[in-house]
């Protein structure tokens, strides 16, 4: 048994864009916030170890409440990506229907990233980024206002993430991945990704329109 009280380190970002700051417990659940961009959470679960394997609980909501988080998730997605190399992002709804999201993966690994795009905030355009795997205890939580997107490190790598709106096609909307002003380190390059269409044509930051959140 054993409480995740600091990050081990094979859990410290290797790509992100903030230094870590421990933000407080609640029940099984840690908290850490990104000292250079505020709203993005970095939670690490408590796992429970006994000669069966492993148990943890992967979401309390109120665990999460008391360490701010209100959000109320009312829908669970998942996602499978064959190849190292597989970028899906970076995605966010308009308001309002704007989607904050918990990510966490269920097998491989992933650098995932969150971009800030509130148009007041002094860290608009910015990003955080963290690697997350299966089975490490961690999720990164995504406010709303902020474009989602990963990378996969392992093929068949699969991803699950809970959101607090419902999918609205008419609001979907996104950035492209690899728009130079976001200065994102992504570990693969544009001629190798395996990226989709859709993703392919998104606009760079500075082509959305005024108030596109």
């Amino acid at each position: 048994m054993s409480a995740a009280l600091d990050l081990p380190p094979r859990a410290k970002p290797s790509r992100s864009a903030a230094a870590l700051q421990l933000l407080g417990h609640s029940g099984n659940l840690t908290a850490w916030g990104f000292a250079a961009v505020a709203g993005p959470l970095l939670l690490n679960t408590r796992q429970f170890t006994d000669p069966r394997g492993v148990f943890a609980e992967t979401y309390s909501r109120r665990a999460a409440a008391a360490l701010g988080l209100e959000d109320e998730f009312v829908q669970d997605n998942w996602s499978c990506s064959d190849r190292v190399g597989t970028v899906r992002g970076l995605h966010f709804q308009r308001r309002p229907h704007a989607q904050a999201k918990l990510v966490r993966v269920l097998r491989g690994r992933i650098l995932d990233v969150a971009v800030d795009l509130r148009r007041c905030s002094p860290t608009f355009g910015q990003h955080v980024a963290v690697e997350l795997a299966a089975g490490d205890g961690r999720m990164l939580y995504v406010p709303v206002d902020f474009a989602h997107g990963f990378c996969t490190l392992e093929p068949m790598t699969e991803v699950a993430y809970k959101v607090s709106a419902d999918y609205a096609p008419e609001a979907d909307a996104g950035i492209a991945w690899n728009d130079p002003a976001l200065g994102i380190d992504w570990p693969v390059s544009a001629d190798a990704a395996c990226v989709s269409l859709k993703d392919a044509l998104l606009p760079r930051l500075c082509e959305l329109p005024t108030g596109f959140a």
